[in-house]
Formats: C-alpha cells, sequence, structure tokens
C-alpha cells in the first residue's frame, strides 16, 4: 500500500524522510536515488536489485496520473476505491 506525504528541500538540497516513513531505515543505511523524469525513487542500496521494474513502472503510472490531474482529467473516488484500483496495479 503506498504511503504518501509531503517534505521540502532544503538550500542545500537536502530532504527529510517524514518519520511516518523511517521505520523500516536506520541511520547510516545507504540509498540509491533513481530519477525519473520530475520524479524521485529511494530505495534502500540493499534492495536496489529487488523490484526496480516494479518501481519505474509505478513511477511511469504516477507520472501519468498527475499529467491527467493537471489537465483537468482527474476523477474523484474514495480512499477506499483508490487503494483497491493501485492494488490492481
Amino acid at each position: 500500500m503506498a504511503n504518501i506525504d509531503i517534505t521540502r528541500v532544503s538550500s542545500k538540497g537536502q530532504v527529510v524522510i517524514p518519520v511516518n516513513m523511517r521505520k523500516n531505515f536506520k541511520e547510516g543505511d545507504k540509498l540509491v536515488v533513481i530519477q525519473n523524469n520530475n520524479q524521485l525513487i529511494f530505495k534502500k542500496a540493499d534492495d536496489f536489485d529487488k523490484n526496480i521494474e516494479e518501481d519505474l513502472e509505478f513511477a511511469r503510472r504516477t507520472e501519468e496520473a498527475w499529467k491527467e490531474i493537471e489537465s483537468g482529467k482527474g476523477i474523484s473516488m474514495s480512499a477506499e476505491e483508490f487503494f483497491k484500483e493501485m492494488k490492481s496495479w
């Protein structure tokens, strides 16, 4: 299930991972950062080879969804419907 939150980039380019998303990370973990157009994907270096195709597909679908929303083609649905739809991806 996707976990969504908002953070900011500091003047030094630093990003804080929101506290509710840190439970699987510990100090000193190495992260791989993948840029896909305007998206950044963070993965633990230990898990880099695992599910990379799934991550890129998720990023592609997210980008498509943002384009639709920005063009006014977004749809409205409940959170339950949204998560059900995401599971089908």
